[in-house]
C-alpha cells in the first residue's frame, strides 16, 4: 500500500520523547545552518520540495540561468510520477531479451547481463522509463533570457525552519527579491517577485524527455506537444503530451496578466504576476488552485512541525573544530532526505534533483536512503516508500519464478513498475533482498502492533522465502553463490561465494522473518531455520574478515569500493561475528583501504563499526576521512564525481551513524565532544 501525503503530514509530526541533558533550542540549531550563497555556485544550487516533488533553483530563486548549471547540477523540476519512455525499438520488450545463463551448482539460471548482439534492446531497457524534468521556470527581462553578467550582489539564503528560499540580487543594477517555496502536500511551486524593474517576467519552458542527467531534451520540439488548454484571468492550464506519457500544469497568479504560448513549448505571461504558483499533476489537478500566500503558510507550518518533532543533535558545546561542520551536515541531511527521499517510491541516488542512472532507483541503496527515518522519530517517512514493495510483489515473484526460485526476488535498478534493468553487475547483486525485512522491522519497533505486521507480512515472508531458496546446501553447509556479486561490486560473479556482509545479513533477516511469523501466530519455517543454523561461517584469513570466501587478496588487490565486511558488525547486530577479528579488520581497513575509490556511505558505515567496537575516536575520524567521495557542499549534498554531483545515500548513512553513535555506543569521544540529543532511537537491538 502506498501511503498518501495526508498520512505523511499527520504522522510525520509524531516524534519520540526520549531526551538527554535537557531541551535543545531547535530553531537556533536549525537556523545556524541555513545555507547562504553570496555568488553563483553551479555545484551547489538549492532545492525546495516535499518528498514527492522538488524544484532546484539557481541564485535567482528560479531556473533563470540554466546553462551555467547544465554541466554541474542541472536545474530540474522532478516528481515521483514524472516518467517518460521512448518508443520501444521494433516494438520489442523485456520478453525479447536473451538471457545469459550462469551455472548454479549444475542448474542454468538466466540473467539479463549481456548486450552482445542485442545492444539496441538492452540499452533501451536500461534507459526506459527515465525520469522527466517537468518544466523550467525562469525570469526574463524584456522577454529575453537573463545573462550571467546581468546578475550581481547575490545574497541567497534557504530558511530551513520555514522551508523558504529567499534570493536577493541585482539585475542590470536594479535590486530584485524572489521568495520560493513548495507546498507540503501538492506538486506545487510558489514564488513571489519584488522589483521595480520594468520588463521583468517569468516563462515556463517544456522539454522532451531524456535519460540524461538533466532529464531534458531541448532539441526535439517536434516530438512532444504543449497545449494551452485553458486561459482565464488569473489561471492558465497547460496539457503536455510526450509519446504515450501525459501530464498537466496549472499556472496561477495574482494581479493582471494574460498568458500566451510562444513557439512550440514556451508559456509566457504578460503583465503583473509578482506572485504565482505552478502546479503539476499526472492526472486531474485539484479543483482549486493554491495561491502564493496559502502555499507559503502551509510550507512554514509543515517545516516548523518537522523541525520541532523527531530527532535533534546539538554539538555546540564541543571544542573539537570538526563539530560545527558535522552538525551542519546532520541538519542539512535531515532537510535533504525529507525533500528527496521521503516519497511514495524508493528514491534514485540523486533524489528529485537530477537524473542518475536515467532517474531509476537502486534498491540496494534504499536502506541507506531511509533506514534513518525511524531512528530520528520519523517512521512515517520510511513507510511512504516501503509500501511500494507490495505494489510490485507480482513482478518480483515472476522474476524469482523465471529463475527457478521460490518467493520474490527484488530488482536492483528499477522504476515505479518494478521491472529490473539489464546490467552486467546489477542483475547479480543480492544485498537488496533482505532490505524490506530489515526496514519493516524498524517500522515494527516504532509501532509494535498487529497493523504493522499485517501491512508488511507478505513482503517479509516472500523476501525470506527467496533468501532461503537461494542458499545452496553443499557438504553440510549452506553457501551463497556463485553466481553473485556482493555489495563490493569489483568481484567476478562466477568466482564469488559467501561474502561476509551478505552471509551475516541472510542470517539476521531470516531470523527477523521467523520472529514475524511468531508475532503473527504462525509456525516457524523449518527450511529457514535450517539455513540459519547451517549457513557458512564468515570467512577469515590471517585474523581478519575477507570480502568473500574466495578473496584472499581482499586487502591487497581488492581494497577499494565498499569495505562491506565491516557492515556485519554495525549495520547488523553481528550474530556469528567475533569482535576481535572485526576489530582487526577495522584497523586493517583504516590502514590499507584506497579511500579515493570508495563511496559516500562507506565513511558512516566505518564509523558505525568503530562505535560498536568502542572506538569513538576512530568513529569520528572515519566521518572525516580525506577523500573526494567525502566532499560535502554548501547545500549539504555529498559530491561523488562529475556525473554524480550529489549522493543521498551518503546523507542517509550519516544520519543512521549519528543516531547509533549518540544513543547507545558512546560513539563520540569524551572531552572535546559534547553531544546533546533528543528524539533519537538506536539502530541495533542488542
Amino acid at each position: 500500500m502506498l501511503h498518501s501525503r495526508r498520512e505523511f503530514l499527520v504522522a510525520a509530526g509524531a516524534g519520540v520523547a526520549t531526551c538527554a541533558e535537557g531541551a535543545i533550542d531547535r530553531q537556533a540549531l536549525v537556523r545556524r545552518h541555513n545555507p547562504v550563497l553570496l555568488d553563483i555556485d553551479p555545484r551547489s544550487p538549492l532545492s525546495v520540495g516535499n518528498g514527492e516533488f522538488a524544484f532546484t533553483a539557481d541564485v535567482t530563486g528560479l531556473q533563470s540561468l540554466p546553462d551555467l548549471y547544465e554541466k554541474t547540477v542541472p536545474l530540474c523540476t522532478q516528481s515521483q510520477w514524472g516518467w517518460h519512455s521512448f518508443p520501444a525499438p521494433d516494438g520489442r520488450g523485456l520478453a525479447d531479451l536473451r538471457l545469459e545463463n550462469f551455472d548454479t551448482y549444475g542448474r542454468p539460471v538466466g540473467y539479463a547481463t549481456s548486450a552482445k548482439g542485442q545492444e539496441k534492446l538492452f540499452n533501451w531497457l536500461r534507459e526506459n522509463p527515465h525520469r522527466l524534468s517537468l518544466g523550467r521556470i525562469g525570469l526574463l527581462l524584456d522577454e529575453r533570457p537573463i545573462a550571467r553578467e546581468d546578475v550581481g550582489e547575490v545574497h541567497q539564503i534557504l530558511d530551513l525552519w520555514n522551508g523558504e528560499l529567499e534570493s536577493r540580487f541585482t539585475l542590470k543594477g536594479a535590486p530584485v527579491r524572489v521568495r520560493t517555496c513548495c507546498h507540503p502536500s501538492r506538486d506545487c511551486l510558489a514564488a513571489a517577485i519584488e522589483s521595480g524593474l520594468r520588463g521583468l517576467s517569468i516563462a515556463l519552458d517544456f522539454p522532451y524527455g531524456s535519460p540524461a542527467m538533466n532529464a531534458s531534451d531541448w532539441n526535439s520540439e517536434e516530438k512532444h506537444r504543449t497545449i494551452l488548454s485553458a486561459n482565464a484571468r488569473q489561471t492558465a492550464t497547460i496539457s503536455r503530451q510526450l509519446d504515450k506519457d501525459n501530464y498537466v500544469v496549472r499556472l496561477h497568479w495574482t494581479g493582471d496578466a494574460r498568458v500566451e504560448k510562444r513557439g512550440g513549448h514556451r508559456i509566457l505571461p504578460h503583465g503583473s504576476q509578482l506572485e504565482f504558483t505552478c502546479e503539476f499533476a499526472e492526472g486531474a489537478l485539484p479543483s482549486k488552485p493554491a495561491s502564493w500566500a496559502e502555499t507559503r503558510r502551509a510550507s512554514a507550518s509543515h517545516w516548523n512541525r518537522f523541525w520541532s518533532t523527531g530527532g535533534a543533535l546539538d554539538l555546540s558545546g564541543s571544542t573539537d573544530k570538526r563539530a560545527q561542520e558535522l552538525e551542519r551536515r546532520v541538519v542539512l541531511s535531515q532537510y535533504l532526505t525529507a525533500i528527496q527521499c521521503a516519497g511514495s517510491a524508493p528514491p534514485q541516488e540523486t533524489g528529485l534533483t537530477c537524473n542518475s542512472w536515467y532517474g531509476k532507483f537502486h534498491l540496494e541503496m534504499h536502506w541507506w536512503h531511509a533506514a534513518h527515518f525511524p531512528l530520528w522519530g520519523r517512521t512515517a517517512l520510511l513507510e511512504r516508500s516501503l509500501g511500494w514493495y507490495a505494489s510490485v510483489l507480482p513482478v518480483a515473484r515472476a522474476k524469482a519464478h523465471q529463475q527457478g526460485y521460490a518467493g520474490a526476488r527484488w530488482p536492483k535498478m528499477t522504476s515505479i513498475g518494478g521491472r529490473d534493468s539489464p546490467s552486467a553487475v546489477g542483475e547479480l547483486l543480492i544485498w537488496q533482498q533482505p532490505h524490506p525485512i530489515a526496514l519493516a522491522d524498524l517500522c515494527y519497533r516504532a509501532h509494535p502492533n498487529r497493523e504493522t505486521l499485517e501491512r508488511y507480512r507478505n513482503v517479509v515472508m516472500e523476501s525470506a522465502e527467496f533468501m532461503a531458496d537461494f542458499a545452496v546446501d553443499r557438504n553440510g553447509r549452506y553457501v551463497l553463490g556463485p553466481p553473485m556479486i556482493p555489495a563490493q561490486e569489483n568481484h567476478d560473479p562466477r568466482r564469488t561465494w559467501n561474502p561476509t556482509f551478505e552471509l551475516a545479513y541472510w542470517r539476521e533477516a531470516l531470523g527477523i522473518a521467523q520472529k514475524w511469523r511468531m508475532r503473527l501466530g504462525m509456525a516457524p519455517v523449518k527450511k529457514w531455520a535450517d539455513v540459519r543454523q547451517r549457513l557458512s561461517a564468515l570467512p577469515v584469513k590471517d585474523g581478519v574478515y575477507l570480502a568473500h570466501e574466495n578473496c584472499p587478496e581482499t586487502f591487497t588487490m581488492k581494497n577499494y569500493d565498499h569495505p562491506s565486511m565491516l557492515a556485519a558488525f554495525g549495520v547488523l547486530n553481528g550474530e556469528g561475528v567475533d569482535r576481535e577479528i572485526m576489530r582487526r579488520t577495522l584497523h586493517r581497513v583504516m590502514r590499507d583501504w584506497r579511500w579515493a575509490q570508495t563511496w559516500g556511505w562507506d565513511f558512516p558505515m566505518v564509523a558505525m563499526t568503530a562505535a560498536r567496537l568502542g572506538e569513538p575516536d576512530m568513529a569520528v575520524d572515519a566521518l572525516f576521512i580525506d577523500s573526494p567521495k567525502n566532499t560535502w557542499l554548501p547545500n549539504g549534498h555529498n559530491w561523488q564525481r562529475k556525473d554524480l554531483p550529489l549522493y543521498l545515500p551518503g546523507n542517509g548513512a550519516l544520519l543512521t551513524a549519528i543516531a547509533m553513535m549518540a544513543t547507545k555506543w558512546n560513539g563520540f569521544p569524551a572531552g572535546a565532544w559534547k553531544a546533546r540529543w533528543e528524539g533519537l532511537r538506536p539502530l541495533l537491538g542488542v
